[in-house]
């Protein structure tokens, strides 16, 4: 099994330097010896024996339960010098294989219904709010981020992103604005302190439907705010604008018809739609086994080529696609530091296999970004093709409106401060 090890390590690594030690106690290293050193041990033949079968899934789990020891550099630094080579050089007929068939079965594993969505939430979104506190931004924004200039604190970024988002929609005052996948609230609390608009959020997660609902009723208008455990699907009302941010990755490929008719039904003849959403580069394929069975069950990142013929057979206008290329690499970035940062205390809230997982997953999907295709877009969508300016000259126009009344009264004062009245 060794011999196998090395020849796929040789074929896979040529730039970097890694060491690896197998369960045997054989120790080779590949790559031209540039960049950072990384050593990595295994623990057990058994553990490198389904890694060698199956890299996608089971590197993941021989590292979240102690079976891949980092004896040099970091788990992160290990994945980078893995996913920034390429891949087709090391593909061997087995994980050729498995990669069909998860292709194959992708519609199956992503049929989510209303109980299974509630159910696939829950896994991610129903920890303790305490966890995201660790690393996210102040207004608990947990979705890619924009940075406007590359020195950007990850608070100024997220304030930038709801800025740019709020520019597309284009909420007049008093607007009636639909936050489908409203996280902790902190969208729907600027839109409707900066248009005094009111802002219906829904969610499928009752600890973000309470942390939502805490600072609404902190809020200085706590009536322009309303936050529900509710299905995109069993919503009713009409709407002038509807926004959504980070929720139709968990929609499911087999569901896009269904979210797009029903989010026509919702919009107003004249209203916009701007869908924030990962999406892949490249061709249409499936969820990362590792991502889908411990992190996001039931998430899929689709390609553009799989949403805009979804849109167009809901009888809907697309206005304007804007694709974040590194964007979200680098909020990844400071998630993943801010969460190493306060290791401790994720440790003291779960346990120390938690505290594994998480710097896993912070650390494979800043790098999926960086390396391998992801990306994020946004999609503007109306019912009418007059219901936007002709040029997209209006987008930044409206974002420096937006900055420079947050300069004589900042757009996130009050949102903080509701934060603090909500966490206590």
């Amino acid at each position: 099994m060794d011999t196998l090890v090395f020849k796929t390590l040789r074929r896979l690594v040529k730039t970097g330097t890694l060491t690896i030690t197998t369960a045997n106690g054989v120790t080779r290293s590949f790559g031209d010896g540039a960049g950072p050193a990384v050593a990595v041990r295994f623990r057990t033949a058994a553990a490198q024996r389904r890694v060698l079968l199956d890299p996608e899934l089971r590197l993941g789990e021989a590292f979240v339960d102690g079976d891949l020891i980092i004896e040099q550099g970091t788990i992160t630094e290990v994945l980078e010098l893995l996913l920034s080579q390429d891949q087709n050089d090391a593909a061997t007929i087995t994980t050729k294989i498995l990669s069909r068939l998860r292709f194959a079965l992708r519609q199956r594993v992503q049929k989510n219904g209303r109980q299974k969505s509630r159910r696939n939430v829950a896994h991610h979104y129903d920890l303790s709010s305490k966890l995201y506190k660790l690393f996210l931004d102040e207004d608990m924004q947990y979705s890619c981020a924009y940075f406007e200039r590359a020195d950007m604190s990850l608070d100024e970024a997220q304030q930038a992103k709801k800025r740019h988002i709020a520019a597309k929609l284009l909420p007049g005052r008093h607007a009636r604005v639909l936050d489908i996948g409203c996280g902790w609230g902190g969208l729907a609390l600027y839109l409707a302190e900066a248009f005094d608009a009111h802002v219906t959020g829904i969610t499928l997660s009752s600890e973000q439907l309470e942390f939502a609902r805490g600072r609404a009723a902190a809020a200085s208008d706590p009536a322009r705010l309303e936050f529900r455990s509710q299905d995109y699907r069993d919503v009713n009302e009409r709407f002038d604008r509807i926004v959504s941010v980070g929720m139709f990755e968990h929609v499911g490929v087999n569901h896009y018809d269904e979210f797009f008719r029903k989010c026509r039904d919702l919009l107003d003849d004249e209203g916009i739609f701007v869908l924030h959403s990962i999406g892949r580069s490249d061709p249409p394929g499936f969820t990362n086994p590792w991502i889908a069975r411990y992190i996001f069950p039931g998430g899929y990142i689709p390609a553009l080529s799989e949403v805009l013929p979804a849109i167009e057979r809901a009888g809907l206008v697309v206005t304007d696609v804007e694709i974040l290329r590194l964007h979200y690499a680098e909020t990844l970035r400071h998630w993943r530091e801010r969460f190493l940062a306060r290791r401790t205390e994720a440790v003291d809230l779960f346990d120390e296999r938690f505290a594994r997982l998480w710097e896993y997953y912070l650390g494979v999907s800043e790098l999926a970004f960086r390396y391998q295709g992801m990306m994020v877009f946004q999609i503007q969508i109306a019912r009418r093709q007059d219901a936007v300016p002709l040029t997209r000259g209006y987008i930044e126009r409206e974002e420096r409106r937006l900055q420079a009344v947050s300069t004589t009264q900042p757009e996130c004062e009050s949102a903080q401060e509701h934060s603090c009245v909500a966490v206590g």
